[in-house]
């Protein structure tokens, strides 16, 4: 169960708790459970046009929203939660949840812990910041969160995505055996959680039980077969286990669906030469060869992108915007879809008074990347200052 869903029945549990009778929000529940989900939002909509300072109401809706997806509304509903409970644990909650599905990892993370520090036995909470700490690279302070959110939980199978995480962290700290551990611990208490599986079978391989790793492996994929990293675990072991034919079944669709990955391709063209299909290990082999080439192609259009990007902001702080403007050009035409150097090149277009062309690559920047919140920011602001320009300088 995602940990959204979990955040939804805590918040109804609270609402049948908290009244008599079944509220709104409870028969929006109850609209949701039997998929009839675009009538439960029309219902909390219209609880809060009656009633807007409904907390219950704005954490059930914002959370739907964040689940269909929709940025902008799901943040405005679960902002406004947190701003009538401040001290609901539940609504921080929900609100970095939404935070982190949107790419905002640090706000995500502010979020979190201040969940957890007005209910540190919000086991949830406790997973969602050691979640997004290890997104951030920082290992070291997921740890406490993870073992706090284990111990509330203790066997129940909402504990399994912590021991999950909890073995990512061992695993980096190379102490396999440990990780296997946590790995065991989660598959039994979620026996559906397909990347425990898999980061299970990769953990017995390393400890060289290679039958254990290829019932670990075989279940990743059987639960999760749109998984290219499991197939090309299984293909890998299968080949190294003497099965060169099945090996080659698992890396084909493992290459179907990641063309680009080079690990899937290796192992396949070896594993179709010793099932004794040269020539199409030849063809498998000048396909890596080209994806070998393209992302050395496209590593050293990144660096020269960067180059002229970092240069260009040299020259802008210099004061000198028309070479700065140049620097970005050059730079977005190595690398356009970097949003990051669009918008360099909008603000420099935009302080040159090319208001038309400044607010288009604002606007094709937020076309590539719709949840950029700083992007929107930018582009709200530069229309804001083009009306006010063209008011002043309209004739009566």
């Amino acid at each position: 169960m995602s940990s959204t869903r979990l955040a939804i029945i805590a918040i109804v549990f609270a609402s049948w708790a908290a009244a008599q009778q079944p509220s709104s929000v409870d028969i929006a529940w109850e609209l949701i459970a039997k998929g009839r989900r675009a009538e439960a939002m029309n219902l909390l909509r219209d609880v809060l046009q009656k009633s807007p300072r409904d907390a219950d109401a704005h954490l059930l809706l914002g959370s739907l929203l964040m689940e269909d997806g929709n940025r902008s509304d799901s943040m405005a509903q679960l902002t406004e939660a947190v701003k009538l409970r401040p001290r609901s644990a539940e609504a921080h909650n929900a609100l970095g949840e939404a935070c982190s599905k949107f790419g905002d990892l640090k706000a995500a993370q502010s979020e979190f812990q201040r969940a957890v520090e007005i209910d540190p036995g919000h086991a949830q909470a406790q997973v969602n910041l050691a979640s997004v700490l290890l997104q951030q690279g920082d290992a070291k302070s997921a740890v406490q969160p993870l073992e706090r959110a284990i111990r509330l939980w203790g066997k129940k199978p909402d504990a399994a995505y912590a021991h999950y995480l909890r073995a990512r962290i061992y695993n980096q700290e190379h102490e396999i055996s440990k990780s296997a551990a946590e790995l065991e611990q989660a598959v039994q208490l979620q026996a559906d959680l397909a990347e425990a599986w898999s980061d299970l079978g990769e953990a017995r391989k390393n400890l060289a039980d290679d039958a254990g790793a290829l019932s670990a492996l075989r279940r990743a994929v059987e639960l999760s077969p749109d998984d290219a990293v499991a197939r090309t675990r299984l293909g890998s072991l299968l080949l190294d286990t003497g099965k060169a034919h099945e090996a080659v079944t698992q890396l084909r669709e493992a290459a179907r669906l990641d063309p680009r990955n080079q690990s899937a391709l290796n192992a396949l063209q070896m594993a179709l030469r010793r099932d004794g299909q040269s020539d199409q290990a030849e063809q498998v082999k000048e396909q890596l060869a080209q994806v070998i080439r393209d992302r050395d192609k496209a590593d050293q259009a990144l660096v020269a992108a960067i180059e002229l990007n970092n240069r260009g902001a040299e020259l802008e702080k210099a004061g000198d915007l028309r070479a700065a403007l140049e620097k970005y050009r050059a730079a977005l035409a190595l690398l356009p879809e970097h949003i990051g150097i669009r918008t360099n090149l909008a603000v420099a277009l935009l302080k040159l008074g090319s208001w038309a062309e400044g607010i288009a690559q604002l606007r094709e920047a937020l076309r590539r990347d719709p949840d950029n919140a700083s992007v929107k920011a930018a582009l709200d602001d530069a229309v804001a200052q083009y009306e006010a320009w063209r008011k002043r300088t309209s004739r009566p």
